[in-house]
């Protein structure tokens, strides 16, 4: 048993650290093309966020393959395969249940990283990139990894979730934490700008974060920010 369980954990390190390598690769790629030149003189920065980065993965995979396995040989979670299980309506609901939960979870543990003692402590490996590139997304002290690495895994014990729409979360999770960081905005104005543009978070908003570092602290919506008085608008990008 012990053995499953601790190759499920390297499996599933395996994969985020893959899924965090081939993201971060095709937006800094994407950087190069379009935003020529952006990143220059930051490589001794970018091997920094590569490192840490990995060594997040570990963190991330641990739970993630304990979950994995105990789902599979024990019927563990309420994570479920069969799409009549529940009603259609309710795959949407759970996306949205889960980026709302998660989002809460990281707003005020990230406000809390921003405390002096906690900052200086952890959130500092992440603020040392300046300016964060696409390479930044996972960027973190294993403190801070760890307050980020037990949300999902906690998450498919209390809301039951499709296994599709669980890796959609996922999917999500990865791609807005790279594309905040990456130092330009991706979106069109139009859409960043619009009503529903205004309650969401793109890489201009979070700019602003690592500009400013007292404002902005949210992941996918601006919700908390907004409800707070921590909401300063979006960054030239």
């Amino acid at each position: 048993m012990l053995l499953a369980i601790i190759l499920s954990a390297l499996a599933m390190t395996a994969i985020v650290a893959v899924r965090y390598m081939v993201t971060s690769g095709a937006f800094a790629w994407a950087t190069a093309r379009v935003r020529p030149g952006l990143y220059d003189g930051l490589t001794s920065q970018i091997h920094k966020e590569i490192g840490w980065s990995l060594a997040s993965a570990a963190i991330y995979g641990v739970p993630a393959g304990v979950v994995a396995w105990g789902w599979q040989q024990h019927g563990w979670t309420l994570i479920y395969t069969d799409i009549a299980a529940y009603p259609l309506w309710y795959l949407p609901l759970s996306l949205f249940l889960y980026l709302f939960a998660h989002d809460t979870w990281f707003y005020w543990t990230h406000r809390w990283m921003h405390r002096p003692k906690w900052f200086r402590i952890a959130h500092a490996v992440h603020h040392a990139s300046r300016p964060p590139t696409a390479w930044a997304a996972m960027s973190f002290h294993p403190i801070e990894a760890i307050t980020g690495a037990v949300v999902i895994p906690a998450l498919v014990f209390l809301i039951p979730i499709h296994v599709a729409v669980l890796g959609l979360v996922l999917a999500i999770m990865t791609v807005m934490g790279v594309t905040n960081h990456m130092g330009w905005e991706m979106f069109p104005r139009w859409l960043v700008h619009s009503r529903v543009g205004n309650w969401l978070i793109t890489a201009s908003h979070h700019q602003r974060h690592h500009d400013e570092y007292r404002c902005n602290y949210g992941l996918y919506f601006r919700f908390w920010d907004r409800l707070c008085n921590t909401d300063r608008g979006l960054a030239e990008s």
